[in-house]
C-alpha cells in the first residue's frame, strides 16, 4: 500500500511544492490548510479543512484521518508588518500551540512514522546579532526569542514519546509561485515592475547597499521534504537548504527587467512595502488594461512586500552582516539537487504572468 502523507499548511508557498512532490512520487496526498490551495496539480491529493488555532477543530478533521505514516509541517502563523512579530511573545505561543494541537489530535488516528518540520535561517539568530559564517546545523542554539525552539523541544519530546522519527529543514529565502503569502518576492517584484511602469518610470533597484544573499527554489524544497520522508540519513537531522550558490540583486536585476519586459533605471533607494501599497487605483486600471486576475494588491503581497524591503536591504547605509548557511551536511547525506537562482526568480515570474496575477 502506499504511503500517506499529510501536508499542513498545503496552501503556503512550502506546503503547495510538497504535495506536489509527494503526489508525482506516487503518495496519497492530504492537503490541509484553512483555505483550499489553488496550485495543486495532482489529482490525487485530497483537500482537509484545519485551523490549528482550534484545537477541539482540529480533533474533529483528524478524526477523519485514516492511515496518515508521514507529516510535513509547514504552517506559520504571522502578525500583519512581519518583522516585528517574529520576536512577539503571542506570536512564538501561537505557533507553539498550532503544532501541540496537531498532534495531540492525531494520537489516535494515525500510526506516524515521520514529520518533517520547517524552520529557517532566523534559527542562527540574524534577527538578534551577527550568524557565524557559513551557519552550520552542529553549532549550538543561539538562544534568543522565536517560535523554532518551541515546537522543536514538543516534537522531539512527543516524537520519543510516540516512537516517531523527524527531520527539521532550514531553506534559505524561498522562491516560488504563491501570492498572498508570508514571505515570497517574484509577486512582489512583479507588482512594483508593473506599477513602475504605468507611472512612466524604468525598474530602478529600491534596496539599499550591495550584499551577497542566497535563495532557495521551492521545487527544491519541495523534493527536499520527499527525500527526507524516505531516506535513513535524515532520521533525527536538521538540514540547511539553498539553490548552492549565491547572487547579488544587482547582478540580477537585469535579467528580472528583462524577463518582465520593463526598462531598467538607475537605483532608487525606496520602501518597496510603501510603494506599493500607496497605490491601489493604479493597481486596479493595471488590472483592468492587462485583463489579469482581479486580485486586490493585499491578495498579491500578503505580508511578502514588508519580506522585500528586508531582503533588499532598504534603509542600510553598511551591508548588514552576512547571512550565508552551508549546505555540505544535506549534500553528504545524498540530497544533491540545486538550482541557479537567477533562472529560479525568472522562471517564477513568468509563471505568474503565465496565470495572469502580473502582466
Amino acid at each position: 500500500m502506499p504511503k500517506k502523507v499529510l501536508i499542513v499548511g498545503a496552501s503556503g508557498l512550502v506546503g503547495t511544492a510538497a504535495a506536489n512532490s509527494f503526489a508525482r512520487a506516487g503518495w496519497q496526498v492530504i492537503a490541509a490548510s484553512r483555505r483550499r490551495p489553488d496550485l495543486l496539480i495532482h489529482e490525487n491529493i485530497e483537500f482537509l479543512a484545519l485551523d490549528l488555532q482550534d484545537a477541539d477543530a482540529c480533533i474533529q478533521a483528524c478524526r477523519t484521518l485514516k492511515g496518515v505514516t508521514h507529516i510535513v509541517y509547514t504552517a506559520v502563523y504571522e502578525l500583519p508588518g512581519l518583522v516585528e512579530g517574529w520576536a512577539d511573545p503571542h506570536q512564538i505561543e501561537t505557533n507553539g500551540q498550532m503544532l501541540k494541537n496537531l498532534l495531540r489530535a492525531l494520537e489516535n488516528t494515525s500510526h506516524l512514522e515521520h514529520l518533517t518540520l520547517l524552520q529557517g535561517t532566523k534559527a542562527y539568530g540574524a534577527m538578534v546579532g551577527p550568524m557565524r559564517v557559513p551557519a552550520r546545523e552542529s553549532q549550538p542554539r543561539v538562544e534568543h526569542p522565536n517560535f523554532y525552539w518551541v515546537q522543536e523541544d514538543f516534537l522531539r519530546s512527543h516524537a520519543e514519546q510516540h516512537n516517531y522519527d523527524f527531520t527539521i529543514l532550514r531553506p534559505q529565502m524561498i522562491v516560488g509561485p504563491n501570492h498572498g503569502v508570508v514571505m515570497n518576492l517574484p509577486p512582489v517584484i512583479g507588482v512594483y515592475a508593473a506599477l513602475r511602469q504605468a507611472e512612466g518610470l524604468p525598474l530602478a533597484f529600491p534596496g539599499g547597499v550591495e550584499r551577497a544573499l542566497e535563495a532557495v527554489d521551492v521545487r527544491l524544497v519541495g523534493d527536499a521534504c520527499l527525500w527526507a520522508a524516505t531516506t535513513e540519513r535524515a532520521v533525527g537531522e536538521t538540514f540547511n537548504l539553498t539553490n548552492g550558490e549565491v547572487f547579488s540583486w544587482r547582478d540580477m536585476w537585469p535579467a528580472i527587467a528583462e524577463t518582465l519586459g520593463v526598462s531598467m533605471g538607475e537605483d532608487e533607494p525606496l520602501s518597496v512595502a510603501e510603494y506599493v501599497m500607496q497605490r491601489q487605483k493604479l493597481w486596479q486600471h493595471i488590472v483592468a488594461e492587462h485583463d489579469l486576475i482581479p486580485n486586490s494588491l493585499e491578495q498579491i503581497v500578503g505580508e511578502s512586500h514588508h519580506y522585500a524591503d528586508l531582503c533588499f536591504a532598504y534603509g542600510a547605509s553598511a551591508a548588514p552582516p552576512p547571512i550565508f548557511v552551508s549546505t555540505v551536511k544535506i549534500h553528504q547525506a545524498g540530497f544533491t539537487q540545486t538550482y541557479n537562482s537567477e533562472e529560479s526568480f525568472c522562471y517564477w515570474l513568468r509563471d505568474l504572468r503565465s496565470r495572469r496575477i502580473i502582466p
